[in-house]
């Protein structure tokens, strides 16, 4: 596909976890966005029914990846680390028994963050924090906190992943203003609109500009899949809705 001269559009994804349904309308929803690049922010596998199929697709697409949570602790040994309990851990057991070698192998080459080099200035994406894909970055911190961080990345996009919830900020204002974002998930997204969240990046005129998507999907078939490998129900139940029960 040819792009205008000089453009750069870039989508984010992150958090598919095993959703295939989602991930494949996702891929549809981008055939009509003229994206020049698609980058995942990490968590290919956990909680959803098919973490091989998700796996090879990405693959095969050959998008930028980098290292989520459940992708860290399906992959490596973390006897360090404090083991993860309740819903996700069933899943994240189940999902080492149904991935091949090389599919295991390829998350574990994962790297933890990358950039991208525009002409608006740097991108940064991560999963969780700038230093751990465990830890959550907290979006909401206190101005003086967050300007500082921004300063730390020298970027003028931060897209974090890992809570589930799109979300963008804005620290500063004019040429130094930063935006941070979460991409939300695509296959488990938490913001009580059922749906695959996407993040595009126009790095055209003078400022990058940021959007929010919701790509709609097959929850039921998705949610069916979840009951026929009989893992958690309320997983199903959460992407039928987009939120927690109770």
């Amino acid at each position: 596909m040819n792009y205008p001269k000089g453009t750069l559009r870039i989508a984010f994804l992150s958090d598919i976890h095993a959703n295939i349904h989602a991930l494949t309308s996702v891929k549809r929803f981008l055939g009509e966005q003229s994206v020049t690049q698609v980058i995942v922010v990490g968590d290919l596998v956990g909680y959803g029914a098919s973490p091989g199929p998700v796996i090879d697709f990405v693959q095969h697409e050959g998008w930028k990846t980098v290292l989520g949570s459940s992708d860290l602790r399906v992959s490596m040994e973390l006897s360090e680390r404090s083991e993860r309990t309740g819903l996700s851990a069933k899943v994240l057991e189940w999902t080492k028994t149904v991935l091949d070698p090389e599919q295991i192998e390829f998350l574990r080459k994962l790297p933890a963050g990358g950039r991208v080099n525009t002409p608006l200035g740097k991108i940064r994406f991560f999963h969780g924090s700038p230093y751990d894909p465990d830890q959550r970055l907290d979006l909401m911190m206190p101005d003086e906190k967050i300007s500082k961080m921004a300063q730390e990345l020298g970027a003028k996009v931060i897209i974090a992943a890992g809570t589930h919830i799109p979300f963008m900020r804005v620290v500063g204002e004019g040429e130094g203003a930063v935006t941070f974002v979460d991409s939300g998930s695509v296959g488990l997204s938490l913001n009580h609109e059922p749906g695959a969240d996407v993040v595009i990046v126009d790095c055209e005129g003078a400022f990058p500009k940021v959007s929010l998507h919701k790509v709609p999907y097959d929850y039921a078939s998705a949610a069916f899949d979840i009951m026929a490998w009989e893992l958690p129900s309320v997983i199903a139940d959460i992407i039928k809705t987009g939120k927690m029960s109770g």
